[in-house]
């Protein structure tokens, strides 16, 4: 049975070292694709890549869905906080946890995507999106079926939510 507990690497899995290593090589990557993006795009630049799929440029000032991107200011230090205080909060978990393999994965994913999202915030004002997905099936919900663009750190984030809903689907099923 999993336990929420103990000292990360005393479990037998790697410490939080390894964890943090994860999360800043998302953090580099993402910043990465960001630099080229920035350096090759101009604001709204689109590349065709295939029939639902394009590159490009897009500035989000709010949270995910654009979520108070018209809001005044204010968010970008509100969200920049928000993060900060997520990264402390997830740094505390990765060190009690660090020996449960898929919890501290899924930390570390949500740790590299919020603080690359953090790092735009500081640098920029907004955070830097270029992953264009549509399809018209989306087109009732999104504007001309394109869901809302994003980027590498918000692929982490989504990734590590899913597997954190993963890893408690199996603690559960473990303590039946």
């Amino acid at each position: 049975m999993a336990v929420r507990g103990g000292q990360g690497a005393g479990r037998g899995g790697p410490g939080m070292l390894h964890w943090l290593g994860l999360a800043l090589a998302i953090i580099l990557i993402d910043q990465f694709t960001k630099i080229l993006i920035l350096g090759y795009y101009r604001l709204g630049d689109a590349t065709y890549v295939t029939s639902f799929f394009n590159v490009v440029r897009v500035h989000n000032h709010g949270a995910a869905f654009s979520f108070l991107a018209s809001a005044g200011g204010w968010q970008r230090w509100f969200f920049t906080a928000l993060g900060l205080g997520a990264a402390a909060f997830i740094v505390w978990m990765l060190r009690a946890h660090g020996g449960q393999r898929l919890f501290a994965f899924a930390l570390s994913c949500i740790l590299g995507g919020a603080l690359g999202n953090v790092i735009d915030r500081l640098a920029h004002g907004y955070v830097v999106d270029m992953l264009d997905f549509h399809w018209r099936f989306l087109a009732a919900v999104f504007p001309g079926g394109h869901f809302p663009a994003f980027n590498l750190a918000d692929s982490a984030i989504t990734l590590g939510a899913i597997c954190m809903v993963l890893d408690e689907i199996l603690r559960v099923r473990r303590s039946r």
